[in-house]
């Protein structure tokens, strides 16, 4: 009958006292153990190879992002090419006869080709 009204003494903690150093408001820590953090063989080179899959993927994915944004950049920069152009013949045919510029056209088509 005794036991069943007390707390057995495995249950309740002991108090720790007083700290050596006096800073009694930090949390008390447990001993450094260095051997404590060691994993397997099999463990790291498993994680070693989703780490590289994972990179793999992302770089997959990164290079797909950029290759599409050089798509944009360059279907921009022939429209805006080819604007400038047509203005330029436009700005010539204002000058110029209709056949002389239609010409021209060819003449710089030709160049283009060989210098290409």
């Amino acid at each position: 009958m005794a036991d069943s009204g007390a707390p057995s003494p495995a249950v309740t903690e002991k108090p720790l006292g007083m700290r050596k150093n006096g800073k009694q408001w930090h949390a008390p820590r447990s001993a450094f153990r260095p051997g404590s953090g060691l994993t397997t063989y099999e463990k790291r080179t498993k994680e070693r190879a989703a780490q590289a899959m994972m990179k793999a993927k992302e770089k997959e994915l990164k290079d797909e992002k950029e290759a599409e944004r050089q798509r944009r950049i360059t279907a921009l920069k022939d429209k805006r090419a080819a604007k400038e152009e047509k203005e330029r013949y436009e700005k010539m045919a204002e000058k110029m006869h209709k056949k002389r510029v239609e010409r021209l056209k060819r003449k710089e088509k030709r160049n283009k080709l060989i210098n290409s």
